[in-house]
């Protein structure tokens, strides 16, 4: 496997032991409301990925194997979608993680993780080849189908919720509201999946931004105030781990653009 680019910010902050992982566990996990891993190795898997460490998280995770293959996916997912500098190996790493966490699926199917990280990576996917290249290959259907298969496992999986109102929000401003209803979008639902994802993880920088892009795709610029507002208070939230720190660091960019 070639050397992924390391995560570029001080991770001393994001470095947790056993203990200390525990002890914050809900709120580190209150996006993906994955539960605490009774086998010390997947733990360790989770730390080096809160770390910044994706690239060992995700050997870590393959490693231990069970519940250690959601670390994997989360891992490569975010790496991947931030860290990637090569769009064909971005599109690679999705590709992987949406086959791994299909299987998983498969032996696995009331693990609300296993269909999040394959709605996930064939999300971002989806996104890198065209959106509408995507639907026309039928990825529409199983990103919603997967997302909503996961609310129904977990209703506080506040990251499917954002996912969801996302895949709503890129259908219409894609195709258009007409053709968006043939895939099942819906902007009423979109903002919906949106509110109820800050309502379950109000410090999420992610869900801000991700609701500002959904309203300026769903509303248009009569939402640009709103949007802004949004995207100021993701980057004045404080992260708990690496990811959140790549939430905070986007945030602050979108504000400069």
């Amino acid at each position: 496997m070639a050397k992924w680019t390391a995560f570029p910010y001080d991770a001393a902050g994001y470095t947790y032991d056993a203990a200390a992982l525990k002890k914050h566990w809900a709120r580190l996990h209150a996006g993906d409301a994955e539960p605490w891993p009774r086998d010390e190795a997947v733990q360790a898997a989770w730390a080096l990925f809160h770390a910044g460490e994706f690239q060992k998280a995700v050997a870590a995770g393959l490693k231990a194997g069970g519940a250690g293959i959601t670390v994997a996916n989360k891992a490569q997912s975010i790496y991947a979608n931030y860290l990637e500098k090569s769009e064909k190996t971005k599109l690679e790493l999705f590709v992987e993680v949406a086959e791994r966490a299909a299987a998983q699926a498969g032996t696995e199917a009331k693990n609300a993780n296993a269909h999040y990280w394959q709605a996930y990576a064939l999300g971002r996917y989806s996104q890198g080849i065209s959106v509408a290249k995507a639907l026309a290959q039928g990825l529409g259907s199983k990103v919603k189908a997967a997302l909503e298969t996961a609310i129904q496992l977990q209703a506080k999986h506040a990251d499917a919720h954002i996912a969801l109102g996302t895949f709503h929000a890129e259908v219409i401003d894609k195709v258009g509201k007409l053709l968006g209803k043939t895939q099942g979008a819906d902007a009423a639902t979109g903002l919906k999946m949106f509110r109820e994802a800050l309502k379950l993880n109000p410090t999420s920088a992610i869900a801000m931004v991700e609701y500002a892009n959904g309203l300026v795709m769903l509303e248009g610029d009569k939402k640009m105030a709103e949007a802004e507002q949004l995207y100021a208070d993701a980057a004045a939230c404080t992260p708990m781990d690496a990811m959140e720190r790549l939430d905070v660091e986007m945030a602050k960019a979108e504000l400069e653009d």
